[in-house]
């Protein structure tokens, strides 16, 4: 049973930092009204939030995973609870933050943020999907082609 190295997990946070926040900037500033600078702080701040409690997480989500059902793979259902409860998770860490720089009341930053977080659930559900694929477990590796080798025989 193997479960993603240290490198790894760092690969993954800094790739999905840079990819979201590359896509969430321009977005946000648009549909906000907000200057894009601004956006790009909120941005940056909260990519760098983000992406240690995404390295912390997932390490314990895997665990927990593991211990719970013996295997680090995931199932459908396993992806969506993954995908919402990290969500939630940054919700709580990140409202204070927006609600502070862009001078708005907590509910606002909150409804603000539900919004940026739709985007970021169906982004990190997608996501993980392509990376999984893109950078597979190693046993995962051996196994398919172990099958495929077979195959062609």
């Amino acid at each position: 049973m193997s479960m993603r190295s240290f490198s790894d997990r760092i690969r993954h946070a800094v790739l999905f930092e840079l990819i979201g926040i590359a896509i969430f900037t321009p977005a946000a500033a648009w549909l906000f009204n907000q200057p894009v600078a601004h956006m790009g702080v909120i941005g940056v701040v909260s990519a760098t939030v983000a992406t240690i409690w995404n390295l912390l997480f997932n390490l314990g989500f895997d665990r927990a995973l593991v211990r719970v059902t013996g295997r680090v793979a995931k199932t459908m259902p396993i992806r969506v609870a993954h995908a919402m409860l990290f969500e939630a998770g940054l919700i709580v860490l990140l409202i204070p933050f927006v609600a502070w720089y862009l001078g708005v009341s907590l509910w606002a930053a909150l409804m603000m943020d539900i919004s940026i977080v739709a985007f970021y659930l169906v982004y990190a559900f997608v996501f993980n999907i392509a990376y999984d694929r893109v950078f597979p477990l190693r046993e995962l590796r051996t196994r398919d082609g172990a099958a495929s080798r077979a195959l062609a025989a």
